[in-house]
């Protein structure tokens, strides 16, 4: 049902955020990364496997393949009210290539992301230039996208979304002990941009008070996003961090993100790493948790949507982590075991819960918690 693709960013990122950035002017180490990952929260369990192998060539060409994937087990609050319990899967392909050219490193990645009613394509370029002596770091890139959005057992349903994503960057060394960087972000999205399987709620002369149908969404959105990233090295080869993000769309959206940390050393091997991340978000324009009429031939306005992503709500996040370094194994120059635990608290401030069908005006506020599990090794050669 495309639950990934409607999943907020922030489980996304949770999810597959295990890659490694890379610096100007020298290519990403090879390596070979093998992640397992568990989302578990609000009815919804997304569990499976990524493997990501690098490999470079002459020194100035590097190559990476990743081969992820999702099983996705759903019974959240919308299933519940509008349909039955399902089980899909989602694999995600994607090739890479880094060309470093003096100071300046090239990248372009392919990525093909394909559901049993969703197929996206995107392709991503890149470029990075160090300058100043190395104190400087500059990043430019653009990522293109296209999806084909279908619908289970409607083999008539069939619609086209696609995006466009303009990005900029900036790393600086402040001081010995103290990087800054920044990162601006355009993203325009076009076409069908709302979830087939979703309902709006109306006001109705039913038993219960209320109804559902069809959202409707405009086919137009322009998000912009600024963030600043601080982290700071302290003697004992420990860091903490913190860092803020201001998001902003065209549907009425603004979004304030927050996050602290601290990385510290045990010994030669291990490290531990602690972190805490709020989010608080606005509505969107047309979104309501229950509309004053609707239906096919009287719908309350242009655009109308329930969904609980476009509500007004804020979630806070714990994050903790522990790392053992491999020395000496022969086979490998060096390895890494990883393992990470963020648990995921989510308020929402006008979505409420109808999964048992309460009657008008007796709906209690929705609310859940979510576990993030991600083991990985990491193994360079």
């Amino acid at each position: 049902m495309a639950a990934i693709k409607y999943l907020s960013p922030l489980l996304i990122v949770g999810l597959c955020c295990f890659c490694q950035l890379t610096n100007a002017a020298v290519l990403p180490e090879e390596r070979v990364d093998l992640l397992y990952h568990k989302y578990d929260g609000g009815g919804i369990t997304i569990d499976g496997p990524s493997l990501v192998v690098r490999k470079n060539f002459d020194e100035k060409l590097s190559v990476s393949a990743n081969h992820y994937v999702d099983s996705i087990t759903s019974a959240s609050i919308d299933v519940l009210v509008l349909a039955s319990p399902y089980l899909e899967e989602r694999t995600q392909q994607s090739l890479g290539v880094d060309y470093l050219f003096e100071k300046s490193t090239l990248n372009y990645n392919y990525t093909n992301s394909l559901e049993n009613d969703f197929d996206g394509t995107t392709h991503s370029f890149g470029i990075t230039q160090e300058m100043f002596g190395g104190l400087s770091t500059v990043s430019l890139g653009y990522s293109i996208g296209s999806n084909i959005i279908t619908k289970t057992n409607q083999p008539d349903f069939e619609e086209e979304s696609s995006f466009k994503n303009y990005r900029v960057s900036l790393g600086q060394v402040l001081t010995k002990k103290l990087m800054l960087s920044m990162a601006y972000n355009i993203i325009t999205d076009e076409g069908f941009l709302n979830n087939p399987y979703r309902a709006y709620r109306y006001i109705d002369t039913t038993t219960i008070g209320y109804n559902f149908f069809a959202e409707e969404y405009p086919d137009t959105r322009t998000s912009n996003a600024i963030s600043f990233n601080l982290r700071y090295y302290l003697p004992y080869r420990a860091a903490i961090f913190g860092g803020y993000r201001f998001f902003t769309d065209s549907w009425g959206i603004k979004g304030d993100t927050y996050e602290v940390g601290y990385i510290h050393p045990l010994e030669d091997h291990w490290t531990l790493e602690f972190g805490v991340r709020y989010y608080q978000q606005t509505q969107a324009d047309f979104y309501s948790d229950l509309f004053p009429f609707g239906g096919d031939l009287n719908p309350p306005q242009n655009f109308f949507a329930r969904d609980k992503e476009l509500s007004t709500f804020s979630d806070y996040t714990i994050n903790i982590g522990v790392s053992y370094k491999f020395e000496n194994l022969g086979f490998v120059e060096k390895a890494t075991a990883n393992l990470f635990y963020s648990h995921i608290q989510f308020d929402y401030d006008n979505f409420t819960d109808v999964s048992d069908k309460p009657t008008l005006g007796n709906e209690p506020l929705y609310s859940f918690s979510a576990g993030v599990t991600r083991l990985f090794f990491s193994f360079w050669f």
